[in-house]
């Protein structure tokens, strides 16, 4: 009877684990469908190829080689894991065991896919604070860097058992692993593509360039949310017994607090300083709330939850105005729903969890910013002073569909502005 059991919970947990990597791998729609929604009619097949791509070429260098450098078997040192390529022999029947006594287990193969979506939602964080100026093929070698050895670094730092976890850094499901560590990526992305032809006037001024389809950028808000219960959900790992079934819902419970107040606070602020309800502050106040929970979202009370996500939403909204006057160009507010977000969430853990210290929290966070900007820039300046990260003027002010993917997204109501 008791092998019974066992074979039930592990089939249980298993599929619970398969089923959040499916909510996690639809999060790529959402990020299509946001960015396809705020770049302009001229930019939107590209937008949609980059994110299309990028999701393909995420898990296949997370299969090659970066599953297994995140997670070695027999890592070097704390600082770096090793080097192996694929998923050996026995992964598709061994079980991964997560901690002690009575921890869960689950399929090996379960683990790797939800890890791979994982390393894909990094870098389509990317995607969008690039939207419009860089060049496709460019950004896709960039992924395969990224995605192969870059994120699974610090991946490795914290949730492959590497110093920072050793430190006692707290980050449930990656408010900094995944989030902030794909805005440091982003911010390197920004500095090195520069701004849109246009952005930025001459004495200074900063000029709004409309998305083209809001209804579309609205609706990837909504799968972004859906799928962040697998995000945050997932990382619980385990659903087979009463003590974790309820901490799941917890989780979820929390996750959407966050995201609600976010939504709220965001939307009252952006009102109170435009005088008008800003759609795009009001979806990325969302996202900052969704964003805020993900580094510990099982320890707080929904109304702490709640709280967390106001803040997440408040800040981001100051954010975005802040790095707009800063000159960097994000078209979809990615650095400030991920990067300035996943900050604060990071240090909201020090609200719930008793084993997260301010220090452990801030060498986390400063040594993974540290590590995805300084890599990431160095590998895009090679790519920029190899072939190039941007289009030519004529090409950008044509659009990058025609010239990167010979079609246009809405061709007879196609706007050349």
């Amino acid at each position: 009877m008791e092998g019974n059991l066992l074979q039930l919970s592990y089939a249980l947990d298993t599929f619970y684990f398969l089923m959040s990597a499916v909510l996690v791998m639809w999060m790529a729609a959402g990020f299509a469908m946001l960015e396809a929604g705020l770049v302009r009619s001229k930019n939107t097949v590209e937008i949609l190829t980059k994110n299309a791509l990028l999701y393909s070429v995420a898990c296949t260098m997370y299969l090659i080689v970066g599953y297994n450098f995140m997670y070695p078997g027999d890592p070097v040192s704390a600082y770096f894991p090793d080097i192996s390529f694929m998923l050996g022999a026995d992964h598709t029947v061994d079980a991964v065991v997560a901690g002690g006594e009575g921890a869960p287990y689950y399929s090996a193969m379960s683990d790797f896919i939800f890890q791979a979506v994982f390393a894909a939602a990094t870098m389509s964080i990317v995607s969008g604070a690039i939207a419009e100026r860089m060049k496709l093929w460019p950004f896709l070698i960039f992924a395969v860097v990224m995605t192969a050895f870059i994120y699974p670094m610090e991946g490795y730092w914290k949730w492959g058992g590497g110093w920072l976890d050793q430190l006692g850094f707290q980050d449930f499901a990656g408010s900094v692993v995944v989030h902030m560590a794909g805005a440091a990526a982003a911010l390197a992305a920004v500095i090195l593509v520069g701004p849109r032809i246009g952005k930025y006037g001459e004495n200074g001024e900063i000029r709004a360039i409309p998305g083209a389809n809001l209804p579309m950028a609205t609706l990837g808000m909504f799968i972004l949310w859906m799928g962040w219960f697998g995000f945050n959900g997932g990382s619980e790992l385990m659903v087979s017994n009463v003590d974790e079934a309820n901490a799941v819902a917890a989780v979820f419970v929390n996750t959407n607090a966050a995201a609600a107040g976010g939504m709220i606070a965001a939307a009252l602020l952006g009102r109170a300083i435009f005088g008008k309800t800003d759609l795009t502050m009001t979806i990325n106040g969302a996202l900052a709330g969704l964003v805020s929970i993900t580094a510990e979202p099982l320890a707080p009370t929904p109304g702490l939850a709640l709280f967390i996500g106001i803040v997440g939403g408040l800040i981001v909204v100051l954010s975005v105005i802040a790095i707009d006057k800063m000159k960097l160009d994000d078209p979809v507010g990615a650095i400030s729903v991920h990067g300035t977000a996943g900050i604060w969430g990071i240090f909201a853990v020090l609200f719930s969890n008793s084993d997260a210290t301010f220090m452990g929290q801030l060498i986390g966070t400063v040594a993974t910013f540290a590590w995805m900007f300084i890599a990431s820039f160095v590998v895009l300046y090679i790519i920029k002073k190899t072939m190039g990260l941007r289009p030519s003027k004529d090409q950008e002010l044509e659009g990058l569909d025609v010239e990167e993917c010979g079609m246009e997204a809405y061709p007879e109501f196609a706007n050349k502005n």
